[in-house]
């Protein structure tokens, strides 16, 4: 879905107006009118809803349910999680919520794309898993909602593109961010040239003593094997490379482990260099420069160059306090920062266009809107699969960078790294049989 940014010489009414309607697309409410959708006024027809499933739904696949539960025209149908004990709280929560027995429970993600009657499914599983189920889930004629980082290599970047460029799938990324209307704001005051001509774009990356960029390359030590039907470990790693089971993976210990984890820059790099990314219209490209700062234990920066000369610093420290996630957008005239808290600072040149927007909790119901809607016209949502791509190799050509230690020159057309043969090897991983892309 591309969103027309008005030019450099319009009027400050013209620019209030246009982010005025922009600001109130993002926040309106989760539930289109049946008018609006040609249909009767009142519930939506059984016919007219998008029937949807489930796969990994723990703690952050809960939360994003409740979007698609809010809508009358979506039914969620059935739930699939390797854990019974999160198979049967989503269970409990969609009966309730429908007041009905019916939704249904699979242990195997293959029994659930196999049902013809489901359209999307929601995938919010470990990262590990993102980009395989996804492809998967296409190829069965599903279109998704896929959470983030949607890829653990460059390799599963293009896969995940070409696959729903081939099939015909609608695809939204959950970077949410994309349908908020403080960032949506500031997207549009660095493409409107109200900021000048843009030189450098800032993306937040969480501090390294929380989350370091290289994960460990540890393993937990083993301990007994949890009965099949309550937990199933060989599912539960999918494509990564087996290791024996330990409980502190499966309650959320998985991150920060190279296996399933792709460290701060991946973490939140796939929002924020995702809205860099949008604010320099590079949505169908990527930085050719990528430069390492710091350590481990931090702070650390990446510095990236686009081919038009505009920088892209993705950095740890030095954040104003505006929350989360966040964004600075600097040109050669005035400069934007932004967060999760919807506060925006700037420069005195633009404090007239700083008004109140949206808060940052209606995002997830306005992206996944945005899902359902595409879902229906078979248009691109904000996040497509080419979009989501392009800003996830942007962060893995970072965090190669910054696991090799030294400059890289990347070849966007090529979609690799210029005489840089390790750098090369590490487009891509092997998966654990039987799967693969």
């Amino acid at each position: 879905m591309s969103v027309h940014v008005p030019g450099p010489s319009v009027s400050r009414r013209e620019f209030l107006t246009h982010t005025v309607k922009t600001a109130a697309w993002a926040s309106a409410p989760a539930v289109v009118p049946g008018s609006v959708l040609g249909q009767r006024t009142g519930a939506v027809p059984p016919s007219d809803r998008i029937v949807v499933g489930g796969i990994g739904m723990g703690a952050r696949g809960s939360y994003v349910l409740q979007s698609f539960l809010a809508r009358a025209d979506v039914r969620f149908a059935a739930v699939c999680d390797v854990r019974n004990d999160r198979r049967e709280v989503v269970k409990r929560e969609v009966d309730r919520r429908y007041g009905t027995r019916d939704c249904a429970m699979y242990a195997d993600y293959r029994e659930l794309l196999a049902r013809a009657d489901i359209d999307a499914v929601l995938i919010a599983t470990g990262d590990r898993w993102h980009a395989l189920l996804s492809i998967l889930a296409a190829q069965a004629g599903k279109d998704v909602y896929c959470e983030k980082p949607c890829s653990m290599t460059i390799a599963e970047s293009q896969a995940l593109a070409e696959t729903f460029r081939r099939y015909g799938r609608i695809y939204q990324a959950g970077t949410q961010r994309r349908n908020a209307g403080n960032f949506v704001l500031a997207v549009e005051l660095a493409r409107s040239g109200r900021l000048g001509k843009l030189r450098r774009l800032h993306a937040q990356l969480i501090e390294a003593r929380y989350m370091p960029p290289i994960p460990s390359h540890d393993w937990l030590p083993g301990e007994p094997e949890p009965p099949r039907q309550l937990l199933d470990w060989n599912l539960w790693l999918g494509p990564c490379p087996w290791r024996p089971y330990n409980r502190l993976y499966v309650e959320g210990g998985w991150r920060n482990y190279f296996d399933f984890h792709g460290g701060s820059i991946l973490e939140w790099g796939t929002h924020t260099a995702d809205l860099c990314q949008w604010a320099n219209d590079a949505d169908d490209t990527q930085p050719v420069e990528y430069e390492p700062e710091g350590s481990n234990q931090g702070p650390f920066a990446v510095r990236c160059r686009y081919l038009n000369g505009v920088e892209l610093v993705m950095r740890d420290s030095g954040w104003m306090g505006l929350g989360s996630c966040s964004v600075r957008f600097e040109g050669d005239e005035a400069w934007v920062e932004t967060g999760d808290t919807s506060k925006m600072e700037g420069a005195e040149t633009i404090r007239e266009f700083l008004r109140p927007v949206t808060d940052y909790q209606a995002a997830m119901a306005n992206h996944v809107r945005d899902f359902i809607e595409c879902v229906k016209t078979r248009s691109q949502p904000r996040a497509n699969a080419a979009v989501a791509a392009n800003s996830h190799i942007v962060c893995h050509a970072a965090y190669i960078a910054f696991q090799l230690g030294r400059k890289l020159v990347w070849d966007p057309a090529r979609a690799e790294f210029v005489g840089d043969e390790e750098a090369n090897r590490m487009r891509s991983r092997a998966m654990r049989e039987p799967w693969r892309i």
